[in-house]
Order: C-alpha cells, then sequence, then structure tokens
C-alpha cells in the first residue's frame, strides 16, 4: 500500500512539473505575440496573423490542461475519498475562475445553493463542476450560465445550466466520448467553441464513475442546456454568505497605473513588461523576492502604493510569488489587488488564492484573459 501510495504522489509531482514546463514557453510566446499586435494595429495583415498566433496558445493551453487531466485519470493516480463538505467553498471557487472568463464574453456566471451540504469527494466534485462550467461558458454567446444545488429526496443534485447553442437529441449519448466535439450540435460552432480535444466531458464521465455518482443531461438544440451530477446528501452546517456578481467589461487601459510584477523566467518576465506596457501601465519588475524586497525597502512611500501586483507563483529557491504579495502589502499598508500566474494545476494554490485574498491564472494565460482578469480587479467598467 505504502508502494502504490508513493507513486500516486510521484505521478501528481511529474504531472505537475511537466504541466509547469510545458506551460512556461507557451505563456511567453502570447504575451510577446500579443504585445506586437498592440504595436501593429495599422497593419491589418500582421494583426491577423497576430490573432491567429495567440488563437493557438489559447488552443494548445486547452489541450495540455484535457490531456494530463485524463491521462491522470486513466493512470490510476485519481482516487475517490468521500467526506460530508459544503458546496459554498466549491461555488466560491467556481466564481472567483470563471467570473472573469464569463465577465469577457459579456456573460453573467450565477451560482445558487452553496449552503447545501454532499457526502462525496469534494475535489472530485469541484473538477466536475469546472469542467462543466467551462464548457458552458464555451458554447453560450448570450445571456448566462447558472451553477445551483438543490435536493430531491435524499440526492443533492448539482447542475450547470446555459443558455447556449443546445445539443441535439442524437448526439446527447456520445459528447461524453473521447475527442468528441459539439461542432455539429445542430447550430454552427465559433472558433471559440471548436478549441481542445473534446476530452471536457469524458474527463466529467470518468471522475463521475469514480464516485459512482450518476450524470445526466437535458438539452434543447438552441436553446441551452443543463447537466446534473446527483450525489448522497451530506450534514447540514451554517449557509455562507453569497458573493457579490460583476458585470461585463469594456476595453482596457492602464495609464497612470502602477503595476509591480515579480517573475523569473526572463522571456516570460520581458513579455508580460512589454503587454503591460502596451496597455499604458507603468511597470517595475522583479526577477526575485530577493530584489523585490530590496526595492520595497528602498523605494519612496509613493512607490510603494501600485494598483496591481501580478507575481509568478514558483520563483526562486523555493520561494512563491504569494511571499511577494505579503511583503508588499505589509509595507504599503493596504490589500493591495494581485494577481498570481502559476503553470501548476495544482488544487492547493487555488486554496492558497482564497485564504491570501487573490486571483489565480493558470498558464499559458491568454493576454485577453489576463486584460479581462486586471479590469476585475482594478474595477473598469
Amino acid at each position: 500500500r505504502r508502494e502504490a501510495e508513493l507513486a500516486n504522489r510521484a505521478k501528481t509531482q511529474f504531472f505537475a512539473a511537466a504541466s509547469h514546463d510545458l506551460r512556461q514557453p507557451l505563456h511567453a510566446l502570447g504575451l510577446f505575440a500579443e504585445a506586437l499586435r498592440q504595436k501593429s494595429k495599422r497593419d491589418d495583415e500582421t494583426t491577423q496573423l497576430i490573432n491567429s498566433i495567440n488563437a493557438s496558445v489559447d488552443a494548445l493551453d486547452g489541450l495540455f490542461s484535457e490531456l494530463l487531466d485524463i491521462t491522470k485519470i486513466d493512470s490510476g493516480g485519481v482516487e475517490a475519498r468521500p467526506a460530508d463538505f459544503a458546496l459554498d467553498e466549491v461555488f466560491r471557487k467556481i466564481k472567483l475562475h470563471f467570473e472573469p472568463i464569463a465577465f469577457e464574453k459579456g456573460l453573467q456566471l450565477k451560482v445558487r445553493g452553496g449552503h447545501r451540504h454532499a457526502h462525496a469527494d469534494p475535489l472530485l466534485v469541484e473538477r466536475i463542476a469546472r469542467n462543466l462550467t467551462a464548457n458552458a461558458i464555451r458554447y453560450t454567446n448570450d445571456g448566462g450560465v447558472l451553477v445551483c444545488a438543490r435536493t430531491r429526496g435524499s440526492k443533492l443534485l448539482l447542475q450547470v445550466w446555459d443558455s447556449g447553442v443546445g445539443i441535439r437529441e442524437a448526439d446527447r449519448e456520445r459528447v461524453f466520448d473521447e475527442f468528441v466535439q459539439l461542432r455539429d450540435a445542430g447550430v454552427a460552432a465559433d472558433a471559440q467553441q471548436r478549441k481542445g480535444l473534446g476530452l471536457g466531458l469524458s474527463i466529467v464521465r470518468r471522475l463521475s464513475a469514480l464516485m459512482n455518482a450518476p450524470l445526466s443531461l437535458r438539452s434543447r438544440s438552441g436553446h441551452g442546456t443543463v447537466f446534473t451530477l446527483e450525489l448522497p446528501q451530506g450534514r447540514a452546517r451554517p449557509a455562507a454568505e453569497p458573493q457579490p456578481r460583476s458585470s461585463a467589461p469594456p476595453g482596457l487601459t492602464l495609464e497612470r497605473r502602477l503595476v509591480v510584477m515579480i517573475e523569473d523566467d526572463p522571456a516570460v518576465k520581458s513579455g508580460l513588461e512589454v503587454l503591460l506596457e502596451s496597455w499604458g501601465a507603468s511597470v517595475i519588475a522583479f526577477d526575485s523576492l530577493q530584489a523585490c524586497r530590496q526595492w520595497a525597502q528602498a523605494a519612496e512611500p509613493s512607490m510603494l502604493q501600485p494598483d496591481l501586483i501580478i507575481a509568478d507563483y514558483r520563483l526562486e529557491s523555493g520561494h512563491t510569488g504569494i511571499e511577494a504579495i505579503r511583503a508588499l502589502r505589509e509595507m504599503a499598508d493596504r490589500p493591495i489587488p494581485a494577481i498570481v500566474v502559476t503553470g501548476s494545476v495544482l488544487s492547493s494554490h487555488e486554496r492558497e488564492a482564497g485564504e491570501h485574498d487573490f486571483h489565480l491564472l493558470v498558464k499559458p494565460v491568454v493576454p485577453g484573459r489576463l486584460r479581462a482578469m486586471i479590469a476585475f480587479k482594478l474595477g473598469l467598467r
């Protein structure tokens, strides 16, 4: 048993490291491409080529995520560990991650029923909810997405509703198969909807099977879809307070905004710095926690009031971007808005995001998503 646990732990560490290392150059490529697009606005042909590069980077991000997830599941690296838990924490993470993405598309993302409790594996339930929410946002162009929980007898129903393109009846079984996409679901799919390998719902089916949790869908082509995961109810606990709601943003300008950036990869650091400056920001960039601390200790008080901190999660010598954020916030004596960028897929990073009040972006960060996240953090409408 101990050998099996060590093997599973080694698999988890391998997938986390592989994810980070594979995504790092893609992240830099996307940043440089977007910065070049900003400088080539009058050249329509160049702009179109750069937009294609950005779209390819975004697609590769989805491919890596799907392949790493399904390989880990099929290799036995995922095990169901049921427990009683409150859905409010799962829903909080869904809002934390997906609200800026919905915000960018002009969609409303609502969550309801977070006070409910389930008896299941909370990590697997969260991953299922994430995949279903991502799928709903991808295939919805108008209206919104609702993630909710309700009870039926002794069961708890976790549902994701959308007002998207829908799924025709003939396709409702095969959408859970590998490499199936909804491009022929009765409504023409756009480029955003064709991204990925078509593994998202297959991953959902595998995870639900690990928990012996029935999974179903209802849909009308052209009118939207609802996915339902059926779980045992858990023990009741106090309800969580509802989260605030945001609406959709226009474009972004960072003129007269000061951004402090901590990134130890030279290519990513350079690309992000150029991109932020092309959006009008003043940028102070560091390649280590030590350099950031030295600057903060010697800087003028006015410089210790940045509008935003963007930090890589994994820095030199085992340090993290969270340490840099905490140091800058302590010296500024206020909760400076912060974004942490990571190439890892470990769920512990999201727990840290909630504990330390920052938002998390997974590399490679598509510039449009970064722009939406910055607008969201700074309250730009």
